[in-house]
């Protein structure tokens, strides 16, 4: 039998996490007592039981039963029950805008701050996080990325590793974006916003791209970022590291930037050990500062 137990911060994700699994297969039930937990995992251990995959999510709404996993899962180990723990997490100031949005109520917050709740939560959950098989941070993830990552430890069996990597195109006359990790400034490259037909498109099409790398500078950067970031990202993961924000800039980040950061995406998305998104932030912007 696989059991996963799925756990981590409320709003990070993990409803949608177990309806995923159980759309992969797999038997989950939701916030089950902590004390049955025990007798759950051997009903389902059974050579004769049918089920062989199953999924339980646990978090602090277990209340005063929850310091009790600590001790439960001890058991488990010194019994050789073997279990994994997907820990969904996501940075508090993106925790507290789902909160916001959705209008709930943080678990541990009471009639107090929703920040106040999160903060207890980090501190209750801390032993779970510590023990984990997979951590993974949301803060970033679209719903289809985070299926695609599920997919890959659950389905796929793929060796999984915590990093997840974004990269980000945007224009400098905007601001840097101030969750990143690293900044690359491009504008020393020809920029097509002086070519007539080139000024409306963007880092999306052919001809810009065609533009832009036709240039002997724009190869051996992105060559040189490249072995830069190989280099970087398997530190970044012996850190413990589980988000990276790889930030490429030009003026409006509209042409040059979007370029750059599509072809690094590209050569990422090679690698099976890290997930990858591609954001252009400002791609857009342009258009809409001249239409004001």
């Amino acid at each position: 039998m696989r059991f996963v137990i799925v756990t981590g911060m409320s709003g990070a994700g993990k409803s949608t996490a177990l309806k995923m699994l159980e759309d992969m297969g797999y038997f989950c039930v939701d916030n089950l007592p902590i004390p049955l937990l025990p007798r759950f995992v051997e009903m389902f251990g059974e050579p004769e039981e049918e089920v062989k995959k199953v999924a339980m999510g646990i978090d602090v709404r277990g209340g005063q039963d929850f310091p009790g996993l600590k001790e439960v899962l001890d058991d488990m180990d010194v019994r050789e029950i073997e279990y994994e723990i997907l820990f969904l997490d996501a940075k508090d100031d993106v925790l507290i805008k789902r909160y916001k949005e959705t209008r709930r109520q943080h678990p541990l917050s009471g009639s107090g701050r929703v920040d106040t709740g999160i903060a207890k939560e980090r501190e209750k959950i801390m032993f779970l996080k510590m023990r984990a098989t997979y951590i993974m941070d949301t803060s970033k993830m679209l719903t289809r990325e985070l299926k695609l990552e599920l997919e890959k430890i659950f389905i796929r069996g793929q060796k999984f590793c915590s990093l997840y990597i974004t990269v980000m195109s945007f224009g400098f006359k905007y601001g840097i974006p101030q969750d990143s990790d690293l900044v690359f400034d491009v504008r020393f490259l020809p920029n097509p916003y002086y070519i007539d037909e080139l000024r409306e498109k963007t880092g999306n099409d052919p001809e810009v791209q065609d533009y832009v790398m036709e240039n002997e500078k724009a190869q051996f950067f992105l060559q040189k970022l490249k072995d830069m970031v190989d280099f970087l990202i398997p530190n970044y993961i012996l850190e413990g590291k589980n988000q990276l924000v790889i930030s490429i800039g030009c003026t409006g980040g509209k042409h040059r930037s979007v370029t750059i950061a599509n072809a690094l995406h590209n050569m990422l998305q090679e690698q099976e050990n890290y997930g990858v998104r591609i954001e252009h932030r400002d791609i857009g912007k342009d258009a809409i500062t001249k239409r004001k």
